[in-house]
C-alpha cells in the first residue's frame, strides 16, 4: 500500500507543483500574450467550470475542500481502484486541490489561457486540462481492457 501511495503522492505534488508555478508566473510577473487562436491573460475564476457557483462565494473553496478530502478518504477504502488507477488519480487531486489552493490565496482559480479560434470558450488553466486528461486517460484504460 505504501508504493500505491507513493506514486499517487509523486503524481499530485508534480502536478500541484507545476500548476502552482505557472500561476505565479502569470500573478507576479504580469505574462500576456495574444494571437489568432489562444491569449494568455490573467484572469480569477470565482465560480467552478464557466463560473458557475460563484453565487457561493468564500463557501465554495470549503465545499472543493471537503470533496477533494472525502474522495481521498474513499480511495483509501477502495484501495483496488487506487491501486489501479493511482497516478491518474493523483493527477486528478493533485490539479483540483491546486485549484482550490488558488481560492485561498487568490480568492479565485488563477485562469490564463483563453482558446478563442472559432468559438469562444471558457478560460482555463493548467490544472484543468490535466483534470480532463486524467479522466480521458482512466476511460481509455477501461475501455481497452473490454
Amino acid at each position: 500500500m505504501l508504493r500505491i501511495l507513493g506514486k499517487f503522492f509523486i503524481f499530485f505534488i508534480c502536478i500541484m507543483c507545476v500548476d502552482q508555478a505557472i500561476k505565479y508566473l502569470f500573478t507576479h510577473g504580469g505574462l500576456s500574450v495574444k494571437s489568432e487562436w489562444i491569449d494568455l491573460v490573467l484572469t480569477y475564476n470565482r465560480g467552478v467550470a464557466f463560473s458557475m457557483f460563484a453565487f457561493l462565494g468564500e463557501y465554495l473553496k470549503i465545499i472543493q475542500l471537503v470533496l477533494i478530502v472525502g474522495i481521498f478518504g474513499y480511495l483509501i477504502g477502495e484501495r483496488a481502484m487506487l491501486a489501479r488507477f493511482s497516478a491518474e488519480l493523483g493527477i486528478i487531486l493533485g490539479a483540483g486541490a491546486s485549484n482550490v489552493l488558488d481560492r485561498f490565496i487568490h480568492g479565485g482559480v488563477v485562469d490564463y489561457v483563453f482558446w478563442h479560434k472559432w468559438f469562444n470558450f471558457a478560460v482555463f488553466n493548467f490544472a484543468d486540462v490535466m483534470i480532463n486528461l486524467g479522466v480521458v486517460i482512466i476511460l481509455l484504460r477501461l475501455l481497452i481492457k473490454k
